[in-house]
């Protein structure tokens, strides 16, 4: 069975859908354990509630970030994961991290990549008056939420929508893709080549999975 790490900053919904979807049988596989940059995130307390190991890491620990990766990705590979997953981790990775683990590092982003990388999305997507919002499923590479496109979710965005309305429609749909792209990877069918993402051996459009 393929073991997972999931990195989070904060609540870690996206960490439950996928704990979840691991005791159900919905990822074939395991989350072996939880890493924080914050001790006070509920995640690792999700974490621990499933029998999961849960650590934490503070950047004030370490004199810069090429040094807080060093010991994350130490701690990491300690348990030997086939996938690194980002669960709304908030901390900019190295460049060495991302190479540490390439073509297998995933993240999940409240856009519609590549409309609105970094933070905010939600409210740049109101302060503009889109219609239409989402969240995607990419590889992680170099370039901020740059990384090639797996799968994306779309919401529709009304006219009297708040950011938390906007954020509970996104993160609906978040906890059910996520752990679908994941049993995607760990069973074999997902890959990152060339630059590209590969679903069963043939390369996805800019946006991903055609999935409507």
């Amino acid at each position: 069975m393929k073991k997972l790490v999931v990195l989070i900053s904060g609540n870690g919904s996206n960490l439950q859908s996928i704990l979840d979807a691991c005791a159900d049988g919905r990822i074939n596989g395991s989350v072996a354990a939880v890493f924080s940059n914050k001790a006070t995130a509920f995640g690792l307390t999700r974490a621990r509630a499933a029998g999961v190991p849960a650590h934490a890491l503070a950047a004030s620990d370490f004199p810069d970030r090429d040094a807080f990766d060093r010991q994350l990705m130490q701690e990491i590979d300690a348990f030997a994961p086939d996938l690194v997953v980002l669960a709304g981790y908030m901390r900019i990775l190295s460049s060495a991290f991302v190479a540490h683990y390439q073509d297998r590092l995933l993240n999940i982003h409240p856009s519609l990549l590549p409309k609105y990388p970094g933070l905010h999305t939600h409210r740049q997507a109101l302060a503009n008056g889109d219609d239409e919002h989402g969240t995607s499923v990419h590889f992680v590479t170099d370039e901020l939420d740059g990384g090639p496109v797996v799968l994306q979710a779309k919401v529709p965005v009304f006219a009297d929508d708040s950011e938390e309305a906007i954020t509970a429609r996104v993160q609906h749909q978040e906890h059910a893709i996520y752990p679908l792209v994941i049993n995607w990877f760990v069973e074999g069918r997902l890959a990152m080549r060339e630059g590209k993402a590969w679903l069963d051996n043939q390369p996805l459009p800019p946006q991903g999975y055609a999935h409507d």
